[in-house]
């Protein structure tokens, strides 16, 4: 216990530091299963949560507990969802890899309405699908890839740029005729009120 000794003395000062993301509960549970005799990957887990959580950048957390990125990256994603709870639920090993099911399900959610999933919003973006996979699947990750698999899918979270609606200039039926004449001369407009006629 005493490698740890002098981490969890760092850890203690945290509980004086601004929280970004976990409540205060939350970050009470962790802080007090960090006291438990973990075994060193769940430590890791909640370790990584609660660097994020006071605003230590991936790398800054890889360096300083000598993780990997992609396990960094994970439990980040983990915290700000607001399931880190759940530290301790997710088997050790090697985190859920995207496999066929997942691209179907992107492809399948890119291509409809988010509304249709319950969303008030119009259009995907990257985050979101990330959001809504990890709550389907449990693999949490980040919006590039998301992005990268969809490009290679030849699908995009972006807009298509609309051609400029046709300006109506018919209004309460009249019509304006402009001059086409170039706009050093005087332009000369004229207006037609159009009669509705009963036949």
């Amino acid at each position: 216990m005493s490698q740890y000794s002098s981490q969890d003395k760092a850890f203690e000062s945290y509980e004086m530091q601004e929280s970004k993301f976990l409540t205060p509960f939350q970050r009470k549970a962790l802080l007090k299963n960090l006291q438990a005799n973990l075994q060193p990957e769940y430590r890791r887990r909640i370790e990584i949560m609660l660097l994020a959580d006071v605003g230590k950048s991936q790398t800054q957390i890889c360096e300083t507990l000598g993780c990997s990125q992609e396990m960094a990256r994970y439990w980040i994603g983990i915290a700000e969802a607001g399931l880190a709870h759940k530290w301790n639920e997710r088997p050790i090993g090697r985190p859920k890899i995207v496999n066929h099911q997942y691209i179907e399900r992107l492809k399948e959610l890119v291509t409809h309405s988010p509304r249709d999933y319950g969303y008030a919003f119009g259009y995907w973006t990257a985050q979101w699908l990330s959001k809504h996979l990890a709550g389907e699947f449990g693999i949490v990750i980040s919006d590039r890839h998301i992005n990268r698999l969809l490009k290679q899918m030849g699908l995009s979270t972006k807009r298509k740029s609309s051609p400029p609606p046709e300006t109506d200039n018919t209004k309460d039926g009249a019509i304006t005729i402009g001059d086409l004449q170039s706009s050093s001369e005087t332009s000369l407009h004229w207006s037609f009120n159009l009669m509705q006629t009963n036949n």
